[in-house]
């Protein structure tokens, strides 16, 4: 772009190596190194913006119609599942799933970040980008385990106890669960992840999240599953679970915890609470939304292909599940 050569030649002339300026445009150092090569003046090896400009400009072919904007079906069918929020892989993967015999339908995931950000293309609404998803890269650092004291006056039974059927994903039933917590640290959501098929139910808490408070959600929650989906919880040490005891003895449901400062033992769960920050942004006040409002959401996460399940969607594989054992 016009505005990128401007700051290439700024900074070259302020000496500063290829690295350096892929570093200042988030470019990769061969883009660069490429771009000095191509569009300086071929006599003196100066680089100037607006000649380079010139010089890009006149190699650049003939406009062409990306593949998106030529096919209206292909546009609406992209475009409906980014309003989905979809993810633009699981798009590419669904529409080639659901269509195998029209490669007219057929999308690279690529094509479809292309057509979100490179501008004048035209293809898909560039707000649609609010619907891809970010998170985090890095974690706070915490205390070790040994400095953590017991939380509970309840024996706890550890995730190493849970029942190998829960580990290796291969009977449905088994479910993890966590808080997502709202911005004045009183309202939250409790998430539960069925781990065979990736499942979302989202609990109701308001403006409490007390262990009393919790519990009491739980056990209403569970009262709603079958019985052949009512086979263990798994959550960390928070102090919310401290009655896991008593809702044990309510649902017959047994609770099993993580080991201190070991998200991964939850991974379902923790993937699924970065997708709901979409939904549910840090810094938010969680008591606003209402049981309706959770139930939406969860049912849109429910029907998104995952690339762990060869691309069916959660309320799929459960349902198949479910029917298999029946």
């Amino acid at each position: 772009m016009a505005e990128e050569r401007v700051v290439i030649a700024d900074l070259r002339r302020e000496g500063r190596s290829v690295r350096a300026i892929a570093a200042e445009l988030g470019r990769s150092p061969s883009t660069i190194s490429r771009e000095l090569a191509r569009n300086s003046h071929p006599g003196s090896g100066d680089y100037r913006p607006h000649a380079a400009q010139a010089r890009a400009d006149s190699r650049r072919p003939r406009p062409k119609t990306g593949k998106i904007a030529a096919c209206p079906e292909l546009h609406d069918l992209v475009q409906g599942m980014l309003d989905d929020k979809f993810s633009p892989e699981q798009i590419s993967r669904r529409l080639r799933r659901d269509h195998p015999d029209r490669p007219e339908l057929h999308v690279t995931h690529e094509t479809i970040y292309q057509a979100l950000y490179v501008q004048g293309r035209g293809a898909l609404r560039r707000e649609l980008t609010a619907a891809l998803r970010t998170g985090r890269t890095m974690r706070k650092p915490r205390r070790s385990s040994e400095q953590r004291r017991p939380r509970f006056t309840a024996p706890m039974v550890m995730i190493s106890d849970r029942p190998a059927e829960a580990d290796d994903r291969a009977v449905p039933g088994h479910w993890e669960g966590d808080l997502i917590i709202g911005g004045d640290g009183t309202s939250a959501i409790a998430t539960l992840v069925e781990r065979a098929t990736r499942y979302v139910m989202l609990v109701h808490l308001g403006g409490s999240h007390t262990a009393e408070h919790v519990r009491d959600a739980l056990v209403t929650t569970a009262a709603t599953l079958p019985e052949q989906l009512a086979r263990s919880l798994t959550w960390d040490q928070g102090s919310e679970m401290s009655r896991h005891h008593e809702f044990s003895i309510a649902t017959g449901i047994p609770v099993y915890f993580c080991d201190p400062h070991s998200p991964w033992q939850r991974g379902s769960n923790e993937n699924t609470n970065g997708l709901l920050r979409q939904y549910f942004p840090k810094g938010s006040n969680l008591a606003t939304h209402s049981p309706d409002d959770l139930a939406a959401v969860a049912a849109q996460l429910n029907r998104r292909p995952r690339k762990t399940l060869g691309w069916d969607t959660p309320a799929e594989r459960l349902a198949k599940l479910l029917t298999e054992a029946s």
